[in-house]
């Protein structure tokens, strides 16, 4: 059993020897620094049109595993804005909006009141910070504020209230907005 165990770790140490190193650029962050890294592949089969304008409301719902950590959603909303500009597509012409709620919702509180619920900083500043001076709007449901007993004036001064999660979908839908659960 011995032999079969050290034969089967000498065979993956080699399998790993032999894969092909990556490149320093191999993940990119073309815009956002702090999140959603990216690998450029400019000869995938569809790329967006560099001409073209897109809006997409991205619906933030689920909390991140561990409050220490990033808000996977909020990091994927990071990876869409990397993906667009890696791809040609100027800042400009992404009209992104983040609409958080349900379980994600503190990740919009302040430092202080997020390190009073959770006992540690808010990992999501800096990412919310770079994505708003990329353009992208982040705004949290006023209906979940509400329920959690947050008051305005404990969020993130980078986010915004909106009305509610469902009125946020509806009106940006009818303005055209892609929706992207997340």
């Amino acid at each position: 059993m011995r032999s079969l165990t050290s034969l089967f770790l000498s065979a993956l140490v080699a399998a790993t020897l032999t894969l092909p190193a990556q490149a320093d650029d191999f993940w990119q962050h073309p815009a956002i620094k702090d999140g959603g890294a990216v690998h450029p592949l400019p000869d995938a089969a569809i790329q967006p049109d560099r001409s073209q304008t897109y809006k997409v409301v991205f619906s933030v719902t689920k909390a991140a595993s561990d409050p220490k950590d990033v808000n996977d959603a909020l990091d994927h909303v990071a990876r869409a804005v990397n993906v667009f500009v890696s791809a040609g597509v100027p800042l400009d012409h992404l009209k992104f909006v983040a609409i958080v709620h349900g379980g994600a919702t503190p990740l919009v509180l302040d430092n202080v009141h997020y390190q009073k619920q959770f006992g540690t900083d808010n990992p999501n500043l800096k990412l919310i910070q770079e994505l708003k001076a990329a353009g992208v709007q982040i705004v949290v449901c006023g209906q979940a504020l509400a329920a959690l007993k947050y008051d305005v004036s404990e969020l993130n001064p980078d986010v915004k209230p909106a009305l509610s999660a469902l009125s946020t979908i509806i009106i940006l839908q009818q303005q055209g907005y892609a929706l992207m659960p997340m």
